[in-house]
């Protein structure tokens, strides 16, 4: 399995609700295609750097990802028919820097399973 990286554009007319939605069908379809999501980023809403469809604004989700290349080209094939993608892009990670990202991915693990649980007040 290779690994990628994916920014996704969602429409900045959605509800809460919906945004939330349309983030969790986008990790279904990977999972039933065969994939993982390693690692999912909310970057918010942005001003795009030029007006895409008639919009000027768009909600940023960062995805990191481990799938075969079938999953990945299922995914692109989504993208183009769900209405309330504006824009979306994936890239190959190369060999270094999906070691450099299964790396920070397991110092981030071990740092929280070492953190010390929080106290909870009885």
């Amino acid at each position: 399995m290779n690994y990628y990286e994916n920014v996704v554009i969602f429409d900045d007319t959605l509800s809460e609700e919906n945004l939330r939605a349309a983030i969790e069908k986008v990790k279904g379809v990977m999972q039933e295609a065969g994939g993982q999501i390693l690692k999912a980023e909310e970057w918010g809403m942005r001003k795009l750097a030029y007006e895409l469809n008639k919009h000027k604004k768009g909600f940023y989700v960062f995805y990191s990802l481990k799938a075969p290349s079938d999953a990945v080209r299922k995914l692109e094939e989504f993208y183009k028919i769900y209405d309330v993608v504006i824009k979306y892009m994936v890239v190959k990670l190369s060999g270094k820097q999906a070691r450099a990202l299964e790396a920070s991915l397991q110092a981030a693990a071990a740092a929280a399973a070492a953190a010390p649980a929080p106290e909870q007040k009885v």
